[in-house]
């Protein structure tokens, strides 16, 4: 290999990729909103799904870039992982484009008389339109000009000065084929691009450096090795990104097996099927139309077992609020069984208990608003509530004798007080945002007091505690009252006098009621909550002289 055509080798592959980068650069700005629009109305159906998917990766030209759209819708709560897999199936379909690009325009026409003039036409635009969306297309423009350049010169250094890569070192058979798919695998890997490394495969084979069923074997290796660039995004991220990728992986990898599997049954149809038509063709064509099919096939392959990979995928990768949101305890097994049942749903409300008497307290210590932490304890608690309403339903259908019936009520009661907590918390971390610094020495330290003493309540609110006594709860929240009412008092008497601005000591006085309300719930909890802990057929409801609420 002389030096001269190692350099035209290494210039037609960066030819090509700078031409990938710009067309998929520009198309994206280009197109604006419009590819954003299909992916959200167009996967109404799986079937869409895989359309849709297949024409936006053809018209950028990036599966990689498809498929991180995709990761951001689902982590956006536009998207399912059912609807996200489906897009993924047709971006491996529409990532086949590539193939059919080079085979029908690089190797049928002069590329030289439409390449240059291309580029000069697209920069022209790109320079006099800016960024604009007329910019961006004169960037795809010069973005083809310069891919189908890299291709012209891949294809002369093929055919006329050749390459003397011991390709016969390879070896014949299996062994062979095994051979060429990790070379396509590594291509790809190293180029982060599977039409680079189809590009090289359609030129090699173009010039008889390369066997026509060694080539298949690079294209079944290209296409498992463009898993990588999904890999290596998914590293990290959310679950929902590695979902996708893992279904991406998934695909990629059954596909291309069955693919070598099938490897001469599939070559000697697509040989025989264009000689039945009097199609002519050639090499470059035949591996273009195998790309496709055995994409094609592999979506009919995977098809029926794709929602089963979905519920798969979804055990395998959780985020600990998803982890979170789970129950520990309840078990539809033991519905039927009092004992057992009182028992789980008394661990699962302590659950929820933990999830509210945490935000209340990051709620008092919050100055910047509502958190993403607070926002997520949110969503958990109400998904645990949901599926304690559930349990209840099922113990409900049991034999639930007469002594405790009683009891299923109290533990809907104690969820709702959760709940009030959390809703609570989340207006006293926004109000807080808003309220401005109190000036005044005592009346600041007063408020502080106050907060503390309800942070010493929540931390003795907790029934799993052992030492958690119901009276000193009581006495805790009446001490809270009394409290409240002389910090009410304070606030009134500072904004008469002028020494608060009325407008916060409005806010202030809504706040501390807040304060309070979070007392009030989570004493009224704790004290309802033991009917669960401690429930026997002997035990009644606590007596109150509240009204729950």
């Amino acid at each position: 290999m002389t030096l001269s055509t190692l350099g035209s080798f290494i210039g037609g592959i960066g030819f090509f990729l700078l031409g990938m980068l710009l067309i998929t650069e520009g198309l994206k700005i280009a197109a604006g909103n419009t590819l954003r629009s299909i992916l959200e109305r167009s996967t109404a159906t799986p079937l869409r799904g895989i359309f849709s998917g297949a024409l936006i990766t053809s018209l950028v030209q990036s599966s990689s870039a498809v498929t991180v759209a995709t990761i951001g819708f689902v982590n956006a709560g536009l998207m399912n992982l059912m609807q996200a897999i489906t897009i993924t199936y047709g971006s491996n379909i529409g990532t086949t484009m590539t193939g059919w690009l080079v085979s029908l325009v690089g190797f049928q026409f002069d590329i030289k008389s439409f390449a240059l003039p291309l580029i000069g036409f697209g920069m022209f635009l790109r320079l006099a339109k800016g960024n604009s969306r007329y910019g961006a297309l004169g960037e795809t423009l010069a973005g083809f000009g310069v891919f189908f350049t890299g291709i012209d010169l891949l294809k002369t250094t093929f055919t006329t000065t050749g390459i003397d890569m011991p390709v016969a070192m390879l070896g014949s058979g299996v062994g062979s084929h095994l051979a060429f798919l990790a070379l396509g695998f590594l291509l790809t890997v190293v180029m982060q691009s599977s039409s680079a490394a189809i590009a090289i495969t359609l030129t090699a084979a173009a010039g008889g450096f390369v066997p026509f069923d060694s080539g298949a074997s690079l294209v079944i290796g290209a296409n498992i090795g463009s898993t990588s660039t999904a890999a290596l995004a998914a590293l990290g991220a959310t679950p929902n990104a590695k979902r996708v990728a893992t279904a991406h992986v998934i695909f990629n990898v059954v596909t291309g097996g069955v693919a070598l599997l099938l490897l001469p049954f599939l070559l000697q149809a697509l040989i025989t099927f264009p000689l039945l038509l009097d199609v002519q063709t050639n090499s470059t064509m035949l591996l273009a139309m195998f790309h496709s099919v055995f994409n094609i096939l592999g979506v009919c392959l995977m098809w029926p077992f794709t929602r089963s990979m979905a519920k798969l995928l979804k055990g395998w990768f959780r985020s600990h609020e998803e982890n979170e949101a789970r129950p520990l305890y309840l078990d539809k097994n033991i519905a039927a069984t009092p004992v057992l049942a009182f028992h789980a749903l008394a661990k699962e409300i302590e659950r929820i208990g933990i999830i509210a008497r945490r935000m209340a307290k990051g709620a008092m210590s919050s100055e910047g608003g509502p958190s993403l932490q607070l926002e997520a304890d949110r969503q958990i608690l109400l998904k645990l509530e949901i599926e304690v309403g559930n349990f209840i339903n099922l113990i409900r259908r049991g034999n639930l004798p007469e002594e405790l019936d009683h009891v299923l009520p109290n533990a809907l009661r104690v969820t709702s007080y959760y709940r009030e907590v959390a809703d609570v918390s989340l207006r006293i971390a926004q109000m807080q945002q808003q309220s401005r610094p109190v000036d005044n020495t005592e009346l600041a330290q007063e408020i502080s007091l106050y907060k503390q003493h309800v942070v010493k309540l929540l931390d003795v609110a907790d029934v799993a505690k052992e030492d958690y006594e119901a009276e000193e709860c009581a006495d805790l929240f009446k001490e809270t009252e009394e409290m409240y009412r002389h910090l009410k008092s304070s606030l009134l008497k500072a904004g008469t006098k002028d020494l608060l601005p009325v407008g916060l000591m409005v806010s202030l006085i809504d706040l501390m009621s807040d304060v309070r309300r979070i007392a009030d719930q989570i004493e009224k909890a704790a004290r309802y909550l033991t009917t669960l802990t401690r429930a026997t057929p002997d035990k009644k409801e606590p007596v109150s002289t509240e009204t729950a609420s």
